[in-house]
């Protein structure tokens, strides 16, 4: 029998055609987007995808390069404007697979919206597992890979920023299947060459990720009888810390209002966390604090158990980044008086999420959601709002002397 790691180091046949086009049929007359198939040469071998989601599924990766989409007065991408579907392949022991390039753009669509601020996403099975800004690039990454260590193994990296050496040797000492910048030093791709298998992408047009946040694209899934469901890619709000004022509503003729004003700090977590947010798959519910990730809850059926998963993975996650901090090395590693000690911190700082950030892509039905974050310690509350017992969630902020604001957006993902 062959051993079942080779279905890993295989190929899936690809039978896809070099170009394709999209006609769509409008009132207005045809439209034709024209796309080529990406391919790359490692090693003498010039072929594309590795293979899909699995082995066992072929897959392809087409770039947009000729036609123009219009319709109605939504703004669009254009072609040339490439991110994902046209990056620099400068290091790759093997070719990229398809959840390598998602990965990657699920990356690039948290950036756009972190500016020229030194930002790291961590992607994880098209889910961010940790996310954050820094002084510079290491301390940027180190932030986000901190969040969640574990999850990050095996993950796609996505910066925003030229990796450099430093920031390079610390994603070399983890497993990362991906590294996607705007440019690296020389001595940062010198430490990566040490990596055969890591999939080194630069993508130069990064620095124009702010003219994306505008535009959309038609996004389109396919269902199992060959139907197609078609929608524009979602757009978050772009909150501004003047827009975030303290959450009320009415009830039955009476007027409840969040009793406390959000601090500067508190708003700048609520904005970085509602940017996060939108790259989450739902339902989620996420905890922020000094504009990093303590912990993401993502794909749950209900609201409660998500916020009660996200907080689940604080407690189990921050013994590890604790132990690091402190000492150098893994939680199991320690000594048990170290272990105790370690224990001892997660608990007085409720893994993190004490003073924390609560993030959530659609307003709590009842108050027992957002209870789980305010009994750990949450101090604010970002929520779209519009629930019938919104006056709940506002009675328990002041209960506990939390703030909250409403985007009036909801931000699913699915």
């Amino acid at each position: 029998m062959a051993k079942l790691s080779n279905m890993y180091r295989t190929m899936a046949g690809d039978s896809f055609a070099p170009r394709i086009s999209l006609v769509m049929h409008l009132d207005d007359g045809d439209q034709t987007l024209q796309y080529e198939k990406v391919t790359w040469n490692i090693d003498g071998e010039e072929k594309g995808l590795r293979y899909g989601e699995n082995p066992d599924q072929p897959a392809a990766l087409y770039r947009l390069v000729n036609g123009n989409l219009r319709l109605g007065d939504v703004e669009t991408v254009q072609p040339g404007m490439g991110l994902a579907s046209e990056a620099e392949l400068l290091q790759s022991g093997k070719h990229p697979g398809k959840i390598n390039i998602t990965d990657a753009d699920a990356a690039l669509g948290i950036l756009r919206y972190f500016g020229d601020e030194p930002a790291t996403v961590i992607i994880k099975h098209n889910n961010p597992c940790g996310v954050a800004l820094g002084d510079n690039a290491v301390h940027s990454y180190e932030r986000a890979y901190n969040a969640d260590r574990i999850a990050a193994f095996g993950g796609a990296v996505g910066m925003n920023c030229t990796v450099d050496a430093s920031t390079a040797q610390r994603i070399a000492d983890a497993y990362t299947e991906v590294v996607v910048a705007p440019d690296f030093t020389p001595d940062a791709l010198d430490l990566f060459a040490g990596k055969k298998n890591l999939r080194v992408m630069r993508i130069r047009a990064m620095d124009r990720l702010a003219a994306y946040e505008p535009l959309r694209v038609v996004d389109i899934a396919s269902l199992m009888d060959g139907g197609l469901v078609l929608q524009w890619s979602f757009q978050p709000k772009r909150l501004t810390a003047d827009e975030l004022i303290p959450a009320e509503t009415e009830r039955k003729g009476e007027r409840f209002v969040v009793g406390r004003e959000p601090t500067e700090a508190e708003k700048r977590d609520m904005i970085f966390g509602w940017f996060v947010e939108a790259g989450v798959t739902s339902n989620s519910v996420l905890y922020v604090k000094d504009q990093a990730t303590v912990a993401i809850g993502t794909g749950e059926q209900d609201r409660v158990g998500v916020a009660e998963i996200a907080r689940d993975k604080a407690y189990r996650k921050a013994p590890e980044r604790v132990s690091f901090a402190r000492y150098g090395k893994g939680f199991r590693d320690l000594s048990e008086t170290e272990q105790a000690a370690v224990t001892e911190e997660v608990k007085a700082d409720k893994a993190g999420l004490s003073g924390s950030c609560m993030i959530s892509d659609a307003f709590f039905p009842f108050r027992d959601g957002i209870d789980v974050g305010l009994n750990e310690g949450v101090q604010s509350v970002l929520q779209p709002g519009g629930s019938l017992r919104d006056f709940e969630s506002i009675e328990a902020c002041n209960e506990h002397n939390a703030t909250m604001c409403f985007t009036g957006q909801r931000s699913f993902r699915h």
